[in-house]
């Protein structure tokens, strides 16, 4: 009875002991994923009014629009999604969710980048890249900075189709609107970007 009683507490130790190395596993992964997001962002994306897709994409089309900050536009465009999250995937992945949209926000509002270059090609490839590494990095850390994901999920469940199907109709529409308000040619740019955001 001893033995077996002294068994259970070990075995309970170490059940704590791996689920705290996870979690801070997560809060590194989602942490490195926010600032290099940011760095796609600030050091790239934004003084060359380049757009991604989902809602990333949509924050960034409204600040190119009305030049609010997209420190102020990510959080809210990712409101929904979060509260969606919630009532998909459950509490714990909306709680780093919310958390990781809001570190983003922070680190746009309060970190300075350089910007790197003005050459467009260059721009949508490793603006792409680096924005794609931090969503790769933030799922992986069990948490997105981008909730076009989450609204996915939702619809594919509800309609019957893939994930896959429901973002490529998000983002035809995001493009579109950036065709036609901030000209065919940065539309052009912002697809090369959304490619690399996806390669990556």
């Amino acid at each position: 009875e001893a033995d077996a009683s002294r068994y259970r507490v070990i075995k309970t130790k170490n059940n704590i002991l791996v689920s705290l190395r996870n979690e801070v596993k997560n809060i590194l992964l989602i942490t490195i994923g926010v600032f290099s997001a940011g760095f796609g962002f600030k050091g790239f994306l934004l003084t060359n009014k380049f757009i991604d897709g989902g809602a990333t994409g949509i924050s960034l089309l409204v600040s190119a629009l009305t030049e609010i900050p997209i420190y102020y536009l990510i959080p809210l465009i990712n409101l929904p999604f979060i509260i969606m999250g919630h009532k998909t995937v459950g509490i714990n992945f909306a709680v780093k969710t919310a958390l990781a949209i809001g570190g983003l926000a922070l680190v746009l509002a309060n970190v300075n980048f350089p910007n790197v270059t003005n050459d467009n090609i260059l721009v949508a490839v490793f603006g792409g890249f680096f924005l794609g590494a931090g969503i790769g990095l933030s799922i992986r850390g069990g948490a997105v900075i981008d909730g076009t994901e989450v609204l996915a999920l939702y619809l594919s469940k509800k309609l019957g189709t893939t994930i896959g199907d429901v973002i490529i109709i998000i983002n035809v529409m995001i493009f579109s609107a950036a065709a036609y308000f901030l000209g065919v040619e940065i539309a052009l740019y912002s697809m090369i970007t959304y490619l690399s955001v996806s390669k990556t």
